[in-house]
C-alpha cells in the first residue's frame, strides 16, 4: 500500500505538466506512465487528470485523492520514524512474568535502576509462582528458575540456583540428622508444590549414585518463603532455594543437611517467546537482568 501512495504522491511532484515530462523525471518511458495513470483510474472508479494536446491537470476527483494519498504516505512515513525510533530506544509496556518470592527479594530493588536508566520503558510486573503460559496469557518475556524442559521457548540462562535440603539446630537435636536421603522418609519434610517434580526430590551423590524421595510431612505450599517460619520453629526438614536459605545458613538459624548429595540443579533465565525481531524494550531487559543478577549476591558458601 504505501508503495502505491508513494508512487502517487511522486507522480504528482514531478508531473511537470505532461505525461513526456513526468516521464523524464522519473526516468520511465511514456508509456509505461500512461498505462500507469489508466490502472489507477479504472481502479479508482474516477478520472484524474484533464488532458488537452497542450496542458494536463488534475480534476477535482484528481486533487481530492491526492489530498488523501499526501496525508496517507505522510503517515506512513511516521509511522516508519516511530518504528526505528523504538528499535533503538527502549519505549513502551513490557509484560513480565517473575517468581514471587525472588521477585519481591532480588528484581523489585532493582526496579528504580531500571527505570532511571530507560525512562521510555514500562513494566507490568506479575509476582506468581505458578508458572505461565507466556503467548496465552500475553507476556512479553518471563524470569524463571528452573530446568527449562520446554524447547519451544527462547531462554537465556544468567545463573544458576542451587537447592539446599535445611532444617533448624533444634529439629535435629530432637529429631537426629539424616545420613542418606532415604533417611528422609523416617522425618518430617514440607514440599514446594510448584517444583517440575513436585511429588519427588531426587538426589544425585558425588559419586554419581541417585536417589529418589517423596517426602512426607505437615505441611505443602506454593512459595517457599511460607516455609521459613515452620522450618525455624523445628518443625520439619524442607528444600529451599539458594537465594532464601542463605541468610539462614549464615547465621546457623538453618543448617544445610546431606552436602555429599545435591538436589535438582536448575538456573535462573530470562525467557521469551520467540527470539525473533525482538524489540529493543525486550532485548534491553534481558541484558539488565543479565548484568545485575549474573554474578548473584546471595551466593552462599558452605
Amino acid at each position: 500500500m504505501r508503495r502505491s501512495v508513494s508512487t502517487c504522491g511522486s507522480f504528482q511532484n514531478r508531473i511537470k505538466g505532461s505525461y513526456a515530462a513526468a516521464a523524464r523525471a522519473m526516468n520511465v518511458s511514456v508509456p509505461t506512465v500512461s498505462r500507469a495513470v489508466a490502472r489507477l483510474e479504472e481502479r479508482l472508479g474516477g478520472r484524474l487528470f484533464n488532458r488537452t494536446s497542450r496542458q494536463l491537470s488534475l480534476t477535482e476527483f484528481g486533487q481530492r485523492m491526492v489530498d488523501q494519498a499526501s496525508a496517507l504516505y505522510r503517515h506512513a512515513e511516521e509511522m516508519e520514524s516511530e518504528a526505528l525510533e523504538l528499535s533503538v530506544q527502549p519505549r513502551g509496556l513490557v509484560r513480565l512474568a517473575v517468581p514471587m518470592s525472588f521477585g519481591l527479594r532480588w528484581v523489585a530493588p532493582l526496579l528504580p535502576e531500571l527505570l532511571i536508566r530507560h525512562p521510555g520503558l514500562e513494566l507490568d510486573l506479575h509476582l506468581s509462582d505458578s508458572t505461565v503460559d507466556l503467548v496465552a496469557d500475553g507476556f512479553d518475556a518471563a524470569l524463571r528458575i528452573a530446568a527449562l524442559p520446554d524447547s519451544s521457548l527462547v531462554a537465556r540462562r544468567i545463573c544458576a540456583v542451587t537447592q539446599y535440603l535445611v532444617a533448624a539446630p533444634a529439629y535435629l537435636a530432637e529429631h537426629g540428622r539424616p545420613a542418606h536421603p532415604r533417611d528422609l522418609t523416617a522425618h518430617a519434610c514440607m514440599s514446594y508444590a510448584y517444583r517440575a517434580r513436585s511429588q519427588v526430590w531426587r538426589f544425585m551423590h558425588q559419586d554419581g549414585t541417585a536417589q529418589d524421595v517423596v517426602p512426607r510431612g505437615p505441611l505443602r505450599v506454593t512459595n517457599s518463603d511460607a516455609l521459613v517460619a515452620p522450618l525455624l520453629a523445628g518443625m520439619a526438614i524442607a528444600e529451599l532455594p539458594e537465594f532464601i536459605a542463605a541468610e539462614y545458613l549464615a547465621d546457623g538459624r538453618l543448617e544445610h543437611l546431606l552436602p555429599e548429595w545435591s538436589m535438582t540443579q536448575g538456573g535462573l533465565y530470562f525467557v521469551t517467546p520467540s527470539a525473533r525481531t525482538r524489540p529493543r524494550k525486550i532485548q534491553v531487559l534481558a541484558d539488565f537482568f543479565v548484568e545485575r543478577l549474573s554474578e548473584p549476591q546471595w551466593a552462599w558458601q558452605p
